[in-house]
């Protein structure tokens, strides 16, 4: 079982990254929201590591934090959430926001995430009431905003990470342009959460 790894950033996109360790071995590893802005500036990094390992597939997802990554495990233990939806869950919301909407039973918070209805999200407040007890999880976020200058990199790089969670090109970079209309020095990170419950 691989506990973390160590690396040198060699790329970075809002769901993914690219560490590349002393051996010369470069690890693709998938990300949420929360790690991308825990590493945004950073030349290299520790990441904790979930291997996922199925017939068809070998996939490492990799987390900022071991509470993050606890969460994730806890999440895809619940019927019906696989690996895809555990990361899209923990890119709208913070892993301290979660915890508290599983304590505080907040069915409506959790359906605002693709492929979560009303079924899957009273699931997972069954399922996880309890096990998030004593998990410490702070919501620190970054502050740096966009300039407009920075817009049009910016959509490009939302919608391209949105259209890697499984939404369609053309209406996410709508919903995408919208949002920085309303919200120009809008961070890309937030700008994505915000698309993910708009689409």
């Amino acid at each position: 079982m691989i506990e973390y790894i160590r690396g040198r950033i060699e790329d970075l996109t809002p769901t993914g990254v690219v560490l590349e360790t002393r051996g010369g071995v470069g690890y693709g590893l998938s990300i949420s929201l929360n790690t991308y802005t825990a590493l945004q500036g950073k030349e290299e990094a520790r990441l904790y590591v979930y291997e996922s390992i199925r017939e068809d597939a070998w996939q490492l997802y990799g987390f900022a934090t071991s509470v993050e990554r606890e969460i994730f495990i806890l999440l895809i233990s619940v019927s019906g959430i696989g690996g895809q939806t555990a990361r899209m869950i923990l890119s709208a919301f913070s892993p301290g926001d979660l915890v508290r909407i599983v304590r505080q039973e907040d069915v409506r918070s959790l359906r605002s995430v693709k492929g979560i209805g009303p079924k899957a999200a009273a699931r997972l407040i069954v399922d996880l009431q309890g096990k998030m007890d004593g998990i410490e999880a702070g919501a620190g976020s970054a502050t740096s905003g966009h300039s407009t200058a920075a817009i049009s990199p910016m959509v490009e790089e939302a919608v391209q990470a949105l259209t890697v969670l499984g939404f369609s090109p053309a209406p996410t970079q709508k919903v995408v342009q919208a949002i920085i209309l309303e919200e120009p020095d809008i961070k890309v990170e937030r700008l994505i959460k915000l698309a993910l419950k708009r689409l």
